[in-house]
């Protein structure tokens, strides 16, 4: 942050990174737009730093954008007093309300493509903003705040999986994130992403939540019956670490909630048909098992994240999507899987020729069911449920630290 009015010094810039998260009871709908308060309550796991996240380098120059300015105005209006000796720096209170601020960004993973881009992107920015200006809230706070800007982006300041309240408050002051775990407690359960298409949805989360509102019976219907049901037994499930409940869960719920989209005037369509296949094959699976191994869930877009309770199953899943799914000609299985790529060699799959030489499935018992389908799936990414967001060190910073330009 630039204490003079010139830009040429920079005494203080903060770098953050936060972590998207998945519901896997859907947050569709508002019932108020300007402070974004939900329809309904939702529960979400956070994902790996490492794998997705954004990346956010705070300093000083003017910013735009309405919401970008809300949480902006939120934090300015709660900052601190801030003073380091050794660096001879004395920012008072007041001083927040007048200083601009320079944003730096970027995503480890694809934008406004269905995998929650603006969650991850909005809950660093208030995280790397509330640091710089030495707000003392903690992140249930703060998560009152990074809703306005996405509503989704108050789960991100937690790790482990975490539920948004509705709230009762007129002002929205009481809509906040809770955990309802951390990421240890069921730290063994494996994530597979499968990125179907990175290119921007054709209907944004906004325009599709505003429209489902006001046309889906099926939505109102869901949010006063449904869902306050589907939020206690997944609780529960997730306490108790009870993967069959949970999985049965999340699938029902994204499939509403597509169903929500499709009850909606004019129709709304996330899902392709690499994404039926996708469901298709998962519950294939589940029901040749007798009990869930896996739970799919697609949030506004085509990409499919898969939830296997161990990485034992992980790996067996891998197996059955890289079957189905193989890479493109040529292209080798460490630039098609990435994140977690230590689940490739417990899959047994290092190589194209591991990929080819796959068994089918023991469930597939039809020609269509040993159709393969490469180049359907651009790439997949293993995770597994993460931490909430963190500071990196000056030297990780976005902006170079004389000029307060994107390096």
């Amino acid at each position: 942050m630039g204490a003079g009015k010139g830009m040429d010094k920079w005494i203080l810039m903060t770098t953050a990174r936060a972590p998207t998260n998945i519901a896997v009871i859907k947050y569709w709908g508002k019932r108020d737009e300007t402070l974004i308060l939900p329809l309904n309550e939702n529960i979400s796991v956070t994902l790996d730093l490492d794998h997705l996240s954004a990346t956010t380098t705070v300093a000083e120059i003017s910013l735009s954008g309405g919401r970008f300015q809300t949480c902006l105005r939120e934090i300015r209006y709660r900052g601190e007093d801030f003073k380091d000796e050794k660096k001879g720096i004395c920012i008072k209170k007041e001083d927040w309300q007048t200083l601009h601020v320079h944003i730096a960004s970027f995503n480890n993973f694809p934008t406004a493509a269905g995998l929650a881009s603006s969650a991850a992107g909005f809950a660093c920015l208030v995280y790397s903003l509330a640091k710089l200006m030495n707000l003392k809230e903690n992140c249930s706070q703060l998560s009152a705040i990074a809703r306005q800007g996405s509503g989704s982006a108050c789960r991100s300041l937690y790790g482990g999986f975490v539920k948004w309240t509705m709230g009762n408050e007129l002002n929205g002051s009481d809509s906040l994130a809770v955990q309802l775990v951390d990421e240890t407690h069921w730290d063994d359960i494996v994530i597979i992403i499968a990125v179907v298409s990175s290119r921007q949805k054709d209907t944004s989360s906004t325009s599709g939540m505003r429209d489902s509102v006001e046309s889906s019976a099926l939505l109102q219907y869901r949010a006063k019956t449904i869902v306050p049901k589907r939020m206690i037994q997944m609780d529960k499930a997730i306490k108790t670490r009870d993967f069959a409940s949970f999985a049965k869960l999340t699938c029902a719920d994204s499939n509403q909630f597509h169903a929500v989209c499709l009850d909606t005037v004019p129709p709304i369509f996330y899902l392709n048909n690499t994404s039926h296949r996708i469901i298709n094959f998962m519950e294939r699976w589940n029901h040749n098992e007798g009990t869930p191994q896996v739970a799919y869930t697609f949030d506004a877009g085509p990409n499919a994240v898969m939830l296997a309770p161990n990485r034992k199953v992980g790996a067996l899943l891998l197996q059955r999507l890289l079957f189905y799914f193989p890479p493109p000609s040529g292209t080798e299985p460490t630039s098609y899987i990435l994140g977690d790529t230590s689940l490739l060699e417990e899959a047994g799959v290092q190589t194209v020729k591991d990929i080819e030489a796959l068994p089918p499935p023991l469930e597939s018992k039809d020609s269509v069911s040993l159709q393969r389908y490469p180049g359907d799936v651009s790439y997949f990414i293993c995770t597994k449920p993460g931490r909430g967001p963190m500071i990196l060190p000056g030297d990780q910073s976005l902006l170079h630290p004389e000029t307060g330009l994107p390096k």
